[in-house]
């Protein structure tokens, strides 16, 4: 697949030596500078070739990675090389060593966690992007990464419905994104934790999160690094429909305040990661805006929306955003749903101020006399800032509102697709509501006891994993084993998908007494 000329690795080679000379080096290799031009340009075609070649075939291939632990780094050399070696040596490794070790997150039969696509136009920005390598930490470090960094998120603002008021920046992930949520919501107290912490300060109560038994862990990791310990966090019972149980937040939140904690966030979730419930966040505004009234201050809304969030760009599933105008941020993820290369999330919030205000520190050497201007710096924890808008910035043009709306409102249809094959296989039952494009499902054999259901369910998907031919995950739901389908990738076909599901079939098949 690389397309250009072989030469030996250094893990072939007997004498264990990296580094090679001989006319396979560029000109440049063993000056002082850089790639050359020229052979920028023949490596360059090399690793695109290489790039269409993947992209086209990625579908025959094994989807999990094949390998024991170890033998990636085993087949490579435990030293650095000495001297220089010839690019097409990295792309021979790259064939040879590295891709039988890759879950190929690309793959039309890709269906664990969140299925995710990193289309063509975002690999070519993310590209240009490091090719561009610039800092976006201040406004001065290069302008067009900071404003084009503040109008993509509001184009993704506008095709989520979002009024006018949010403003955006991009992090890695929803879990830097929830904690820089969090912090905010810490400032907001008035604790002046900022300059004095939380540590042997008798006068700060126990502060509590709310959020749901179904939440994503990053709600606890977050109050983790943030000094609140996972005892900081209440996690909410779910309803028969795995939402947050309102009434339950209101008791909970009741109780904490009787016992002499200080409730300062709650976060509602939009497509769980389990199951994708969503929430129902109006009603936990209104218990936010009730407890806050009676303490008198007011408690941070947060919502994450990093899979379901995304569904909203279709007109009719934007209920999943029903009463996030009352939230006070809001994460998504565009390279979960929105076919734009890991990593880049996206940041939603009303109150600026308090969330620079938590985090901004400018020391001398950054301070600017640039006026008007968003240093991005200030908005979270990181001083260093890749160009992230840049990929997504092409995506959305690339596709745009009617072709990236299309693309999903095919994927949900494809996970009903998958709901109709549970609901007609004589030994499968659906595990949960399936609102977007997850369908948790599993095999049941009537009269058997839970022990029994769960180890078949456990042995059909390491048998399903172990073919290579389809990836799923599991989740457990009130103590029952059951198998997760996620559909969301732009190279899975519907008919694709069947065969997918032929395969579960023909698994589950051999398992079944």
């Amino acid at each position: 697949m690389t397309g250009d000329v072989p030469a030996p690795s250094a893990a072939d080679r007997p004498d264990g030596v990296a580094g090679v000379a001989g006319p396979s080096l560029d000109p440049g290799q063993s000056g002082t500078g850089d790639m050359d031009a020229a052979s920028f340009r023949r490596h360059g075609h090399a690793v695109v070739d290489w790039i269409a070649d993947y992209l086209e075939g990625v579908g025959d291939l094994p989807v999990l990675a094949r390998v024991a632990p170890d033998e990636v780094r085993h087949a490579l050399p435990a030293t650095p090389p000495a001297g220089p070696e010839p690019f097409a040596a990295t792309l021979e490794d790259l064939d040879r060593v590295l891709l039988p070790g890759i879950t190929h997150w690309n793959h039309p039969a890709f269906h664990a966690y969140f299925a995710i696509t990193g289309s063509g136009p975002g690999i070519l920005a993310e590209a240009v992007s490091a090719a561009l390598n610039v800092n976006g930490m201040l406004w001065r470090t290069s302008p067009a990464a900071t404003e084009l960094e503040e109008l993509t998120v509001d184009w993704l603002r506008q095709l989520l419905g979002l009024a006018d008021g949010w403003r955006g920046v991009l992090t890695d992930t929803a879990s830097v994104s929830t904690l820089l949520a969090l912090a905010a919501a810490r400032e907001r107290a008035e604790l002046d934790v900022r300059q004095r912490g939380l540590a042997g300060r008798p006068d700060i109560p126990p502060l509590r999160v709310y959020t749901s038994a179904d939440a994503h862990s990053s709600v606890e990791k977050a109050a983790i690094t943030l000094g609140l310990g996972r005892d900081g966090v209440r996690l909410v019972p779910v309803d028969d429909q795995r939402r947050m149980d309102v009434d339950a937040l209101r008791e909970a939140m009741a109780e904490d305040i009787r016992l002499g904690s200080r409730p300062i966030a709650i976060v509602a979730t939009v497509g769980t990661t389990s199951t994708t419930s969503i929430d129902p966040v109006a009603a936990i505004a209104d218990v936010r805006d009730e407890v806050s009234g009676d303490l008198g201050w007011s408690i941070w809304l947060h919502v994450d929306g990093a899979y379901g969030g995304t569904a909203a760009i279709c007109e009719e599933l934007r209920f999943v955003l029903d009463g996030v105008d009352r939230a006070d941020s809001l994460v998504t993820n565009p390279h979960k749903w929105l076919f734009t290369p890991i990593d880049c999330s996206a940041l939603f919030v009303r109150d600026v101020a308090t969330l620079t205000r938590a985090f901004s520190l400018v020391p001398e050497y950054l301070t600017t006399d640039d006026e008007g201007v968003t240093d991005y710096m200030d908005w979270g924890v990181q001083l260093g800032r890749r160009f992230r808008a840049l990929k997504l910035w092409a995506v959305i043009r690339y596709f745009g509102h009617e072709g990236l709306a299309a693309r999903i409102r095919h994927h949900v249809a494809q996970a009903q697709q998958v709901v109709a094959w549970v609901e007609a296989h004589p030994h499968l039952e659906l595990a949960a509501p399936a609102p977007l494009s997850t369908v948790c499902f599993r095999s049941v054999v009537p009269g058997e006891d839970e022990s029994a259901a769960t180890d078949r369910n456990r042995s059909w998907l390491a048998a399903i994993n172990a073919t290579g031919e389809a990836y799923l995950s599991h989740t457990v739901l009130d103590d029952r084993y059951v198998l997760r389908l996620a559909t969301g990738n732009l190279r899975t076909t519907d008919d694709r998908l069947e065969t997918t599901l032929g395969v579960l079939d023909r698994e589950l098949s051999a398992l079944l007494p």
